[in-house]
């Protein structure tokens, strides 16, 4: 920070003292009196006190009271339909500034990259600007479709949640660009080694005319923007009454929004899983048929069971690996227990799970501890587990469940279609066993992102 810079933590109280800069104003907090970024703050106003007992200043200094205010404010309109029209006019300028930023981008940088061909790939140029052309069409007619619904005579009037919930798929295409934005950054830091890349980037900024930040911190812009639409729509919700004719969409597009967050939260938590899987195929030794990628993306569960086959009643203890769609079984080295062998993989899409109870089993004429069954409806298969306990059986017979929740709901969501990387070739010897999925902790993906900005005073 500068020395005249105020900083402060989420949740601080500052008292404003000069806000004559639309952007940066000036504050205290406690002692510290400093310049911050209007943009990272939110007016606080009471809204507990009733109106009538919550005087407001006229120009001329005087206190007036609530139906005066709202006469000066326009017909029937309270300081609650202020507040509303400062965040619909903060979401549609925000938008206008954005699409600008993209314009900037699309123009100012792709456009005088694609002239030179001796210095940048098509594939480097699709790993540092991702799809971002894609989002700036999708983003230019969505802030069209908020510029109809906006009031412009009564802006707290303007009925724009329908345009969110209108666009909340279309929206979903951030998930590539979040998923990218990684490599977009390591692409950048390599070809910033060298000068003439630098040089280049500085004159594409200079040409359009963009503010004095790096091109890392300009492709930074669309994954902030994604996170700050649920926060926009809290605020107008916020400010909305629920007799208001925009408030069920209002309420309805920022759950929509919260959710586009969570898919894309999602993709990115599974396209780091598809890493691991990866890595951990290549690992297995003996390894026949397709990769478990070109089905799977998913570890639900594994361990260790004893499988009984038929038609002796053969017994063979066995590491089971449960993804989505398919189970992999694989044995232990004898004298090296961390190497795996592949033996066979079954189908789960056409499985049915029976629980057994303790005693004889017809099928296989012996007696079982702990077991369960999987039955192949067509053709008829049949494939015998006993677990060593009791609760590792629940466990199994839960992750089963689980499975075929996780294949439905990545149908629903679109996540099924999502695009698997090659297999990894020539990788060390993997400790295959920490695959084995414990707890996951919820991502810090937004959180970490929403700390970060890429403008500077």
């Amino acid at each position: 920070m500068d020395d005249q810079e105020l900083g402060f933590k989420a949740g601080d109280v500052i008292e404003v003292m000069d806000a004559t800069n639309k952007e940066w104003w000036w504050g205290r907090i406690l002692d510290s009196e400093g310049w911050f970024p209007a943009s990272f703050v939110r007016l606080r106003v009471n809204q507990d006190e009733p109106m009538d007992d919550y005087p407001m200043k006229a120009e001329d200094g005087k206190e007036e009271d609530a139906s005066t205010a709202a006469r000066r404010y326009g017909v029937g309109q309270t300081s609650k339909d202020q507040m509303r029209t400062n965040v619909i006019n903060e979401i549609i300028s925000t938008e206008r500034d954005y699409i600008k930023h993209l314009k900037d981008i699309c123009e100012g940088y792709i456009k005088q990259c694609r002239k030179r061909a001796d210095m940048f790939t098509e594939e480097q140029l699709k790993t540092i600007f991702g799809n971002i052309e894609d989002i700036y069409k999708c983003q230019k007619k969505f802030v069209k479709a908020l510029e109809k619904k906006f009031n412009k005579d009564h802006p707290h009037l303007s009925e724009i949640g329908s345009c969110f919930l209108e666009y909340q798929t279309e929206f979903q295409i951030y998930s590539e660009y979040c998923n990218n934005h990684p490599n977009a950054c390591m692409e950048l830091s390599q070809l910033t080694k060298v000068n003439k890349y630098v040089y280049f980037f500085e004159a594409c900024r200079l040409l359009q005319k963009m503010i004095d930040i790096s091109l890392d911190g300009f492709l930074l812009t669309p994954v902030q923007k994604i996170c700050k639409y649920p926060l926009q729509l809290a605020e107008l919700l916020k400010y909305t009454n629920p007799q208001h004719r925009d408030f069920k969409d209002v309420e309805a597009a920022l759950n929509a929004m919260k959710n586009v967050a969570r898919l894309i939260n999602e993709r990115k938590r599974r396209l780091e899983n598809i890493d691991k899987i990866a890595q951990w195929q290549s690992s297995i030794e003996d390894w026949e048929g397709e990769d478990v990628l070109v089905r799977s993306s998913e570890l639900i569960y594994s361990g260790e069971l004893t499988k009984i086959s038929q038609p002796q009643a053969k017994t063979q203890q066995r590491m089971f690996f449960l993804f989505d769609h398919q189970l992999v079984c694989c044995k232990k080295d004898l004298l090296r227990r961390d190497i795996l062998y592949y033996k066979s993989r079954i189908n789960m899409d056409d499985m049915e799970i029976v629980d057994m109870d303790d005693g004889k089993d017809k099928d296989f004429n012996i007696s079982v501890k702990n077991a369960f069954k999987l039955l192949c409806r067509d053709p008829e298969e049949v494939h015998l587990f006993c677990a060593k306990k009791p609760e590792q059986k629940q466990r199994w017979l839960k992750a089963f469940e689980n499975e075929r929740k996780q294949v439905q709901l990545d149908q629903e969501t679109g996540m099924a279609r999502l695009s698997h990387p090659t297999l990894p070739t020539n990788l060390p010897q993997q400790q295959v066993f920490m695959l084995a999925e414990p707890k996951r902790k919820p991502s810090n993906f937004w959180q970490n992102i929403s700390r970060l900005t890429p403008f500077r005073k």
